[in-house]
């Protein structure tokens, strides 16, 4: 069953029109949210650079690493389903939006394992932990407070997209969304795209980039 036209919409193109102008509107906003995170992150780096290169030295480089393939890959995948779609290829556009699903499943439970690392040497939230006893470093406590808080919040948002994207899964299977209106999927695809992109810049801030001296 094709999408219907809502009724107060002239004609379908019309609604896929405002569907993607919302879509970039609300995205907008999530840019504004975490940019003033970086920011803040920015502030607080040129003020502790040498805290902040004590945190970057004992996170999680391989699991974070590894987490920023599954997020690329992931981006494919759902890049992929909207082009099979948009050539009538149903079932391999439903299997390509489930592995993203997938993806972004693995990539949540590779964040929890993480976290629970952290957990495990003593490095909490807040600036708690034993981990603050053997590194006391000016910085570091907001290094790690920026961590939890910006990986915390774009978690969240992988979370709500896998949400999405599992719901418009069972609107391909039923064939509600078809080649013939192809844009629902595409407008989550383009949320998605976003979340990864916001880890790319997360990644190196927070694993890869190296402070400067004590």
């Amino acid at each position: 069953m094709a999408e219907q036209v809502a009724g107060h919409f002239e004609s379908l193109p019309r609604q896929a029109h405002a569907a993607r102008l919302g879509m970039w509107i609300f995205l907008g906003t999530e840019v504004l949210l975490f940019a003033g995170l970086f920011v803040l992150y920015a502030a607080y780096r040129t003020e502790h650079p040498h805290g902040f290169a004590v945190g970057v030295e004992n996170n999680t480089v391989v699991w974070g690493s590894v987490n920023t393939g599954v997020l690329l890959v992931s981006s494919y995948t759902i890049a992929l389903a909207v082009h099979e779609l948009r050539r009538g290829k149903q079932r391999a556009c439903a299997l390509l939006v489930a592995t993203t699903i997938f993806l972004g499943m693995c990539f949540l439970a590779i964040k929890t394992g993480e976290y629970l690392e952290h957990f495990r040497v003593g490095l909490y939230p807040g600036g708690v932990g034993t981990f603050y006893r053997d590194h006391g470093e000016a910085g570091t406590k907001m290094f790690f407070t920026l961590y939890f808080c910006m990986t915390g919040l774009h978690a969240i948002h992988v979370v709500v997209g896998t949400a999405v994207l599992a719901f418009l899964l069972t609107k391909v299977l039923r064939r509600q969304i078809s080649e013939r209106a192809p844009h629902p999927l595409a407008i989550g695809a383009i949320y998605w795209h976003l979340v990864d992109v916001i880890w790319i810049f997360l990644w190196p801030l927070f694993y890869l980039i190296p402070g400067g001296n004590p």
